[in-house]
């Protein structure tokens, strides 16, 4: 079955007005499946297969024009022969065919590096995340029980497919080791960057220290921060940077780590759906399950996400502040199910603090959808996308 995403309308009008469209996200986030399903007259090729990867690496002129053809080409996992963007660029300038090329990779910083340097004013740029809570809610495919979404994530096979989460989850690893991870950095030992990986995972919804982490993993400083670039640059881990315009001496200044997929953050915490509920952990991935369906909505309409944290040295706290344009939302994550007063400590103190008190405040929570008397900015898990569509 297909269950159709919310980036289709962009992607669409991207093709229309651009002769170049990148779709970029991370493995197995359907953008293949996408790509297939929107431009179905183009010829499909793939440079995960290592024969056709060394065709278009030794020869792209005689690649490129082998596959010319009357509607255009969708060349997936366009990361791993960067060096055809050249090429692509001297053809899109020369016949201006507007959705000719789509190109489709699961490594972020390496596409658009490449795409910047050769394809400044001829592409139109997408990100395809795993689903959404809406894209699911939409085909009414959206369970009630919150821990049960927590646990079996958002990647399509999950849901199209019925993949179980053991299974998707393990070769999902087990193929970004042995694939991404050899072609982003230089990792001599495989083995300590999967231990890296679960470490990150037990930091899910913390400040980064890359002290810490690089002395729990006898690595340095230094290689920290390249190891977390590469698990941002594809698609695994995001990085949420402190709100800088209240930044001062009192006020952290390092980013809080979270997981794209809390269904992959379980798996590494061997988490059983079971014990999710109890787990001390499950406020941290639901936090992080939030703050990545914010992330979808931007990407959803072709935006860069423009949200961040705040905290100050006492851990006064707000998890979430959105900023589009001049406006601000803030928001409170809570895994709890029963509303009180202490939800909303955070969100008063932060507004007292820096005079906003006009700032939209919202707290989310994991509880049900009905209304609740008396909490007027309560908003539970299932309709945060109506907090979203607020931004336009």
């Amino acid at each position: 079955m297909y269950i159709k995403r919310a980036v289709e309308k962009n992607i669409k009008e991207g093709a229309r007005y651009f002769p170049v469209v990148a779709i970029l996200g991370p493995r197995q986030s359907g953008k293949t499946t996408l790509a297939k399903r929107m431009f179905a007259k183009h010829v499909y090729v793939s440079l995960e297969d290592s024969d056709v990867r060394a065709a278009a690496i030794s020869d792209p002129r005689t690649f490129l024009e082998h596959h010319r053809n009357e509607y255009g080409v969708i060349i997936d996992e366009f990361q791993y022969a960067p060096d055809l963007l050249s090429y692509i660029q001297t053809i899109v300038d020369a016949e201006q065919r507007q959705g000719f090329f789509i190109l489709t990779g699961s490594q972020n910083f390496l596409m658009n590096r490449a795409i910047s340097q050769s394809l400044v004013g001829r592409v139109s740029i997408h990100t395809l995340l795993q689903f959404s809570v809406d894209e699911l809610a939409a085909h009414k495919m959206l369970v009630n029980k919150v821990e049960q979404v927590l646990y079996q994530g958002l990647y399509p096979a999950t849901y199209t497919k019925k993949t179980p989460h053991r299974l998707l989850y393990s070769q999902y690893v087990q193929t970004y080791l042995e694939r991404d991870v050899r072609q982003l950095t230089n990792v001599g030992d495989l083995s300590a960057f999967q231990t890296f990986l679960i470490l990150c995972a037990e930091r899910v919804g913390q400040l980064v220290n890359y002290t810490e982490i690089g002395n729990a993993c006898r690595i340095s400083d230094q290689t920290v921060r390249r190891w977390l670039s590469v698990l941002e640059a594809s698609y695994i881990v995001y990085l949420l940077r402190p709100y800088a315009k209240t930044m001062g001496a009192r006020y952290v200044k390092s980013p809080k780590l979270y997981f794209y997929d809390s269904g992959l953050a379980c798996y590494l915490l061997k988490i059983k759906q079971d014990e999710l509920i109890t787990h001390p952990k499950c406020g941290s991935i639901f936090e992080s399950f939030i703050i990545a369906e914010i992330i979808k909505h931007f990407y959803n309409k072709s935006e860069t996400p423009t949200i961040y944290f705040w905290r100050d040295r006492d851990e006064h706290e707000v998890d979430c502040i959105i900023q589009h344009g001049l406006r601000l939302i803030a928001l409170e994550i809570k895994s709890g199910r029963t509303p009180n007063a202490n939800f909303f400590s955070g969100l008063s103190y932060w507004k007292k603090l820096t005079k906003k008190t006009d700032v939209e405040s919202y707290v989310v929570y994991a509880g049900p959808s009905t209304r609740i008397s008396g909490y007027k900015e309560l908003i539970s898990w299932q309709l945060l996308g109506k907090i979203m569509k607020f931004l336009g």
